[in-house]
């Protein structure tokens, strides 16, 4: 069980969701505490988009580096790679952050 598995649902039944993510990975993008809204994805993401995904079991709200023939690498702000994943790993896209 996942920190975002309440979110993982809500996004896949179509509602947006909200929550504070906690760390520094994501710095200067999203700030440890911030108000983070996360959108189902209505298309595939673009490199430089933040979303809530999956990567080798793990949840992040981290940002897509790469994409390449519908794959898509996911890293954090501080230039650590997470891998790549398939579209299905992607549940939302960060909207707005308070």
């Amino acid at each position: 069980m996942g920190w975002a598995d309440n979110h993982v649902q809500a996004l896949k039944e179509g509602k947006a969701v909200s929550f504070r993510p906690h760390g520094n990975s994501m710095a200067d993008k999203v700030e440890s505490g911030q108000l983070c809204t996360v959108e189902p994805l209505k298309e595939a993401p673009e490199k430089g988009d933040i979303v809530l995904c999956k990567v080798k079991g793990r949840q992040y709200l981290h940002l897509v580096k790469a994409v390449k023939g519908g794959r898509f690498q996911i890293g954090n702000n501080k230039g650590r790679i997470n891998g790549w994943v398939g579209l299905a790993s992607i549940y939302g896209k960060l909207s707005r952050v308070e």
